[in-house]
């Protein structure tokens, strides 16, 4: 793949290639907190006003904002892991499709804990600058995610 976006791009002097592929590292390793919980490292790769917005209206500020959000993400579903399956990089933006795992331990969102362990599919668009996360656009299966922690019947 790098290949292909050198013969797009072209080896120019901003080295294009090099920070697509330095800003793909970035979102791995963003992915990586989420499924390690080790919000500590958050510091080293998220701007102090970084913003993300979620398609269902949440929306989370700065790094502190995001250290909860992966905790209480964590503190319901401890188990949760984010395996990215594509990734396109462009310019300032990477995009990423990924699937994510976990079993519910703990009352979240309104749902006392199920012991159910739930698979969705999202999409996460990520804008960096000067090397950190400045903002995150998520886009879970948030339909599926709650259909999975109905109780069956």
């Amino acid at each position: 793949m790098l290949t292909l976006l050198i013969m797009v791009y072209g080896c120019n002097s901003n080295n294009q290639a090099g920070s697509l592929e330095t800003n793909r590292e970035l979102v791995r390793k963003y992915s990586e907190i989420w499924s390690t919980g080790k919000v500590e490292n958050l510091d080293k790769i998220m701007a102090p006003d970084f913003t993300c917005h979620f398609i269902d209206g949440i929306e989370w500020k700065g790094i502190d904002g995001a250290k909860n959000a992966i905790s209480n993400i964590r503190k319901a579903f401890p188990d949760w892991h984010e395996e990215i399956l594509d990734v396109i990089a462009e310019g300032d933006k990477v995009v990423t499709r990924f699937k994510s795992t976990g079993t519910q331990r703990a009352r979240f969102d309104g749902i006392d804990s199920t012991g159910i362990k739930i698979t969705i599919f999202e999409v996460s668009i990520n804008r960096i600058v000067n090397g950190k996360l400045v903002e995150q656009w998520g886009f879970p299966d948030a339909l599926s995610f709650n259909h999975q922690l109905q109780p069956k019947k």
